[in-house]
């Protein structure tokens, strides 16, 4: 190799030193040629080598530990669905349904409001359409209010179920309690042929409960498991 062509390559490692710290093949070449005493020009860098293994093997045990904690949410995620969908099933009865929606079900999820919102072209939107004193656990919404709702008004795919927060709940769905509500998961319901469609409205006062980036697989299912037993109350 010319001169220039070593002086070169010195100035592209002096300029970026992980071109040979972070070549495995490399720095083992450099340590057998140390131990074979290949001049005294050779500089043992077997120190530096095991600094970067330690710092690899401390993202690693980083990465491990976030996988742990990922898997555990999801473990306790999945036995609140499972709480709450059992919790719903037991009921005999609608203002049972209702009163297990708005209560167990709310405490269970840890959210701090729970409205079952269906189109009811008939009534006033955000009126009560609810038995007795669970009056307020249902609303009304216009006709078509269900897909606007979990599109915001914009229109494009409807998805099954939208996260997101909330500058301005919505006072139809959530009533005077709207202006705490800060972020919301919104599920929408078919309730089967010939019904108008709703949406089950899970209101948070945290602004990060519900984020668009968390999954929807669990919420997807529960949805599912509240639109068949509505639509047995329905019948």
């Amino acid at each position: 190799m010319s001169e220039p062509d070593v002086a070169s390559l010195r100035a592209r490692i002096l300029a970026d030193p992980g071109i040979i710290l972070d070549d495995v093949e490399l720095m083992r070449a450099i340590v057998q040629a140390e131990r074979r005493g290949f001049g005294r020009q050779v500089v043992d860098l077997r120190g530096v080598l095991v600094e970067r293994l330690e710092e690899r093997l401390d993202r690693l045990e980083d990465t491990h530990r976030e996988v742990l904690a990922a898997a555990y949410d999801n473990v306790a995620g999945t036995a609140q669905i499972h709480r709450a969908c059992l919790m719903l099933l037991g009921a005999e009865d609608f203002a049972g349904f209702l009163h297990a929606l708005t209560n167990d079900v709310q405490n269970t999820l840890h959210v701090d409001l729970v409205r079952l919102a269906l189109e009811a072209p008939a009534a006033e939107p955000g009126s009560g359409l609810g038995p007795g004193a669970l009056k307020e656990a249902v609303v009304a919404l216009p006709s078509g209010g269900a897909e606007t709702y979990v599109t915001a008004g914009r229109g494009g795919p409807v998805r099954p179920v939208v996260l997101r927060g909330l500058s301005r709940a919505s006072p139809t769905v959530y009533g005077e309690a709207a202006p705490e509500i800060r972020s919301e998961a919104a599920i929408l319901l078919d309730l089967g042929t010939g019904r108008l469609p709703g949406i089950l409205a899970l209101g948070s006062h945290e602004e990060d409960r519900f984020d668009p980036e968390q999954g929807i697989d669990l919420l997807t299912f529960f949805g599912g498991v509240v639109e068949r037993a509505l639509r047995r109350f329905l019948a």
